[in-house]
């Protein structure tokens, strides 16, 4: 059905000969979650969709979540803005699973570019699933039972620092107390056992005295950035980027600043990990 042309050994692939804007049917959308699934994250070009059509993609893998964090396109609450420009520049950059400061992080995020600076800010991603198959059966072992605590607060502190953002993001602290989540997780759908801690909303592993679990994370946050464990993806407008939130990660290549890059994203709802 599709054109397929992998992007990294591991992980990553872009899908050529599908139309997005001209409607999509259910067998497109199934063909698409069973690549997404073998591939982790998989990337389309030339796909100037409508504020509909990228909702309609996201729903067809589930419900959409909103983030408590950032702007939307009006009349698409679901659509937020991700936006860097002078005056206005993006404070991500770390390595990290959407949203994990949830009792249910995203199943996946559907990411669409609609202004790209002329030169940079391209995108990595990181098999978790590969990371974790890297790591020995005495790691693996130790890390299995593990829980680590999760925090909106920690993953937004540049934010909650500004003058005025402690009162713009209170009610968002609000709603979203730190939670525990395993250290090891088990995608839902393939069975397999995925890294799942993260630098930009992991703050500690239960249990352990600060210094033990310092190590350690610090350990695992080097170890998934592992060349071989990851892909990159360099932007055009109208590229679309759909990746599986349980079993990946990924971070923003900051090195266009001043210049102006936008893009829209949605984020399908996920399960409760395990």
């Amino acid at each position: 059905m599709f054109d397929v042309k992998p992007v990294g050994g591991v992980i990553g692939a872009e899908l050529h000969g599908v139309d997005l804007t001209a409607g999509v049917d259910d067998k497109v959308y199934s063909e698409i979650r069973r690549l997404l699934l073998e591939h982790e994250v998989i990337f389309f070009r030339d796909q100037d969709i409508s504020h509909a059509q990228h909702k309609a993609l996201a729903e067809s893998f589930g419900p959409l979540q909103s983030h408590p964090a950032y702007a939307t396109v009006a009349g698409f609450p679901e659509i937020t803005i991700l936006e860097s420009k002078t005056g206005k520049l993006t404070k991500i950059e770390a390595w990290h699973t959407d949203m994990t400061f949830r009792q249910h992080p995203p199943l996946g995020t559907v990411l669409r570019s609609r202004i790209i600076p002329a030169r940079g800010g391209d995108t990595m991603w990181s098999s978790m699933t590969a990371a974790y198959e890297g790591l020995s059966s005495q790691m693996q072992s130790m890390l299995s039972g593990l829980k680590a605590v999760h925090d909106f607060g920690w993953g937004f502190k540049e934010s909650l620092a500004e003058p005025g953002g402690r009162e713009r993001l209170a009610q968002a602290v609000i709603d979203n107390p730190p939670v525990q989540h395993p250290v090891i997780r088990v995608h839902p759908e393939t069975g397999e056992k995925v890294i799942f801690v993260n630098s930009l909303f992991t703050t500690h592993i239960v249990g352990m005295k600060k210094a033990e679990s310092d190590a350690l994370l610090n350990f695992l946050y080097q170890h998934i950035t592992t060349p071989e464990y990851t892909c990159r993806f360099q932007w055009q407008v109208n590229s679309i980027a759909l990746w599986d939130n349980r079993s990946t990660q990924h971070k923003p290549i900051n090195d266009y600043f001043p210049a102006h890059r936008l893009l829209e994203r949605t984020t399908i709802d996920g399960d409760k990990p395990y």
